[in-house]
């Protein structure tokens, strides 16, 4: 069997990392380090990043993973994205084969928290069911909701009441009737500003937890068109751009 720790790493900033995910990376032979290309090039720096901080033994292998692109989605989000899953899958299946041995441990450093909005754990689902031996550790990683909450100084749901947590192509059919705090992820089309504002506040955060951090609260019409500005501009300079947001409805 082939060993794979899935290790979260955070939302950009390496003092993040637990004591638990900085011993399972010390405990892997190899590291696979994914590499979306030169747009994202910050993104797997950082992972270097932290490698080179908290790795304790010399030595260390590093090997690099080339991502393929998402299609555009278009009418068919399922479709395009089960395909891209699938071609993702067939890259990590023989770079496992090419480069760890049976019996060796070899480590994915995933942004953020494995289990929340990454597809990691489903794509390793099919890494195994394709017949290669294989086995996995998952290490919990501090997600970017945490630090939106944590940088803002807020709690991330009102007393009693529950959260709701989904994306930006969830929101386009409006803010949810019966929630009082939705949480909006993944949206690149800043659904925030399509949406009606009346009665709502906004909690905003692009790089959380990096040097690049931007913040942004306040009632969502008043504060709508200026998010979309400074989004625009800081994803012009960086060429690419991580951010969430909290909506919450004023009480009455």
């Amino acid at each position: 069997m082939r060993n794979i720790l899935i290790i979260g790493i955070g939302a950009g900033n390496p003092d993040h990392m637990t004591v638990e995910a900085i011993e399972a990376l010390n405990r892997a032979d190899i590291l696979f380090i994914p590499d979306k290309g030169e747009e994202k090039v910050a993104l797997r720096t950082l992972r270097e990043a932290i490698c080179a901080r908290f790795i304790r033994k010399p030595g260390y292998r590093s090997v690099p993973v080339a991502i393929p692109r998402r299609a555009e989605a278009g009418n068919d989000y399922h479709g395009v994205v089960d395909d891209w899953h699938e071609r993702i899958a067939d890259r990590y299946r023989a770079l496992f084969e090419a480069e760890l041995q049976e019996g060796q441990t070899g480590a994915l450093l995933v942004w953020g928290d494995p289990a929340l909005y990454d597809s990691t754990l489903r794509i390793m689902e099919r890494v195994a069911a394709s017949g290669l031996g294989l086995d996995w550790q998952v290490y919990p990683g501090i997600s970017s909701v945490q630090v939106l909450a944590a940088r803002h100084r807020i709690p991330l749901n009102t007393i009693g009441a529950p959260i709701l947590i989904t994306t930006g192509r969830r929101l386009t059919a409006g803010f949810p009737a019966d929630q009082d705090s939705v949480v909006v992820m993944l949206d690149g089309e800043q659904t925030f500003g399509k949406i009606d504002p009346a009665g709502l506040d906004i909690w905003w955060g692009a790089y959380l937890g990096t040097s690049d951090e931007i913040l942004r609260a306040g009632p969502l019409s008043e504060l709508s068109a200026e998010i979309t500005e400074v989004r625009a501009k800081a994803r012009a300079r960086h060429g690419w751009i991580m951010d969430t947001y909290l909506l919450r409805r004023r009480p009455a």
